[in-house]
């Protein structure tokens, strides 16, 4: 399916998964098949209270023979053609009942079985379209055109496919964002939770990025496509879901090659039931074909089929409601079981933007309010990512700086007041022969605190320090709590100097630290984690972390501020870059396997139940069909209940 398919295209029915199961028609005529439902009623009504009456019993054969073809003509014909050409499915096992029990007079009981399976089926389709709508929905969040502004300076609407990267888009409030981009005018709040899962809106100022089928607030806002339509954030998340989709989890491949195995067993059981129990056990022909009758309907492995699929995509569909895209039932499934998860630090615990940690004049008595002027005056002059942080975290109005350049590779300086000052880093200060033992103990106390210091000085003396840090996420603490709650070890790997990395790691938990790694370092070590605890888990954004992130067990990408390298190499993304999703997939995957186990449980064990009744002579064929497709319903709606509690700001349930 491309990402351009619509959700009202052909139906498949999730029975479709192994060929056993039918394909319901669209438009499911609902009055026909009530009426098919009170004929069905009406017939066995005739046939109890008149069974000696000639004339009730041709009306009550009128009236089922009416009802089977209200309720299944078309399905009938289809089970037909289809034992014709050696299929054995659920249409071809309706045919061969409902056709023996009118042989066998049991035309009543023939009616009720194909409207109570009509009926059955029609209610199933629809509930099992609840898992997938929650994927199709996601086409709904793409606008089909964008304003984008021409070479005449002129606003035109285009669709979005014709859209070209680096054009100037206008959104308005209210509107979705069309593409992604970044803003290049205007600020505002946008409520990206359609996509990465954010129960609160973002701001957003020139240079932060937008995401295709985000919602602008209230304020319009100009910018810089960056992808086209193909390859959006949106388009990547509907095309990886429809993949992981079309890829069977572990549960769904045995399944669907039980069933395959166990549908013409059943059926070859049946034909000894009505050919060899009356030499055997002395049945009458009559009594044993309606044994095997209803021991074909029973065992009809339509339950059992439907429960994985349903359920697997409605745990597909929890995760996409979350921010989290698992790219297919088998990581879903096999989340469940990791032992270890080890984080990349900048970018996956860190913002991996620096902010300004400390601001420490060098002399007690030096008036801090002017010295903190004097270093954002000179940092606001600076595009580099320190200076921002600096210019950013000093709440002190800038002045007007006169002769202003920067020093590639040591700092920035300039005339404030008439005041030669420099914002430079270590190497500078030490070229100038500014360094002194009192400076190096600060310097080593913030380095080993994993900051970077900048020096704001004069011409004579270093007057005080910039301490920047990389800023870590705040949730990262209760992410790294919830993993070990659940009884996931963590550990850290990192490109970054040791005494960084182990600062980071205290605030937060992790259990281990490793630090100065290059790509190949990490992945030998996940490589001995995997062999260590077993199931070894590895999340980050960057290039780098592509390796070890494809060699992982499960790779999770951070995908708001990760790299297309990273997110291509990730069996999971993480929409939002909040690390709590890390927890949340490991408890919906838990919770999927619950409900699958449930269900296969169910499926056998209703059957199993009902087998028996039919041996000792207490099930009928009618209760043969509501058993079958009453289990049916009962997995598909047990399956969608991972659907429930995944709204936007809310958990996963259960776990």
């Amino acid at each position: 399916m491309n990402p351009s398919d619509s959700s009202q295209g052909t139906h498949t029915h999730a029975h479709c998964a192994c060929g056993t199961c039918a394909t319901p028609p669209q438009g499911t005529p609902w009055g026909k098949l009530f009426a098919a439902l009170g004929l069905a009623l009406v017939a066995e009504g005739l046939d109890f209270a008149f069974a000696d009456s000639g004339a009730a019993r041709l009306v009550g054969l009128a009236l089922a023979a009416l009802a089977v073809g209200l309720a299944g003509i078309s399905a009938y014909a289809e089970g037909i053609t289809a034992l014709w050409r050696g299929r054995l499915n659920i249409n071809g096992l309706m045919a061969v009942a409902v056709t023996g029990a009118f042989l066998i007079g049991q035309w009543p009981e023939a009616a009720m079985v194909m409207a109570l399976y009509a009926m059955a089926e029609a209610i199933e389709a629809r509930a099992a379209d609840r898992a997938r709508d929650a994927i199709s929905s996601l086409l709904a969040m793409r606008p089909e055109s964008a304003e984008v502004l021409g070479d005449d300076g002129h606003w035109t609407r285009v669709a979005v496919e014709n859209v070209a990267v680096d054009a100037t888009v206008r959104i308005g409030p209210g509107e979705r964002v069309p593409l992604d981009g970044v803003v290049t005018r205007g600020q505002g709040a946008v409520d990206q939770s359609p996509v990465t899962g954010e129960s609160l809106p973002a701001d957003k100022e020139p240079g932060d990025a937008l995401y295709a089928g985000t919602i602008n607030q209230a304020a319009a806002l100009e910018m810089r496509v960056t992808a086209t339509a193909s390859d959006s954030t949106l388009a990547r998340i509907i095309h990886a879901v429809e993949e992981a989709q079309a890829t069977r989890a572990p549960t769904q491949r045995f399944v669907d090659r039980f069933a395959a195995i166990y549908t013409p067993a059943i059926f070859v059981l049946a034909l000894v039931v009505a050919l060899v129990a009356p030499w055997l056990l002395g049945w009458a022909w009559e009594q044993a074909l309606y044994k095997a009758l209803v021991l074909l309907v029973i065992a009809c492995p339509c339950a059992l089929v439907i429960s994985t699929p349903v359920t697997v995509v409605s745990g597909l569909a929890a995760g996409a409601r979350r921010g989290i895209l698992i790219k297919g039932g088998a990581y879903l499934e096999r989340a469940r079981g990791i032992k270890l998860i080890a984080l990349d630090k900048t970018g996956t615990m860190t913002t991996g933007k620096p902010v300004l940690a400390a601001f420490e004049p060098l002399d007690a008595d030096a008036d801090r309010e002017a010295l903190a002027t004097l270093a954002r005056s000179l940092a606001a002059r600076s595009d580099h990512p320190v200076s921002r942080a600096i210019a950013e975290g000093l709440a002190a109005a800038a002045r007007e700086v006169e002769a202003f350049h920067a020093m590639p590779g040591r700092g920035v300086q300039g005339m404030i007041g008439g005041r030669s000052c420099v914002l430079a880093n270590h190497r500078w200060i030490e070229e100038h022969g500014l360094c002194a033992p009192e400076l190096e103990s600060h310097l080593k106390r913030h380095e080993d605190a994993g900051r970077s210091v900048t020096f704001l000085t004069d011409e004579r003396r270093v007057l005080a320090i910039c301490a920047v840090a990389d800023a870590i996420r705040p949730a990262c603490a209760q992410a790294v709590a919830e993993l070990k709650s659940l009884g996931v070890v963590t550990a850290m790997l990192t490109g970054d100097n040791l005494a960084a990395a182990r600062t980071v790691a205290a605030q937060v938990g992790i259990d281990e630290v490793r630090a100065n790694l290059l790509p190949e370092d990490k992945l030998q070590a996940i490589d001995e984690f995997h062999n260590r605890f077993g199931l070894t888990a590895m999340a980050g954004d960057g290039i780098n972390d592509a390796p070890a992130l494809a060699r992982a067990d499960i790779g999770f990408a951070m995908g708001a501020a990760g790299t297309h390298t990273a997110m291509e190499a990730a069996d999971v993304v993480v929409m939002n870059d909040d690390p709590r999703r890390l927890p949340e997939t490991i408890r919906l995957s838990r919770r999927t396997c619950a409900v699958l186990r449930q269900n296969i449980g169910l499926a056998l064990g209703i059957k199993l139940v009902f087998l028996l009744l039919a041996v000792s002579g207490s099930a009928t064929m009618w209760m043969a069909v509501f058993a079958d497709m009453g289990t049916s319903l009962l997995v598909v709606f047990n399956g969608l209940r991972l659907l429930r509690g995944t709204n936007t700001g809310s958990g996963i349930p259960g776990g």
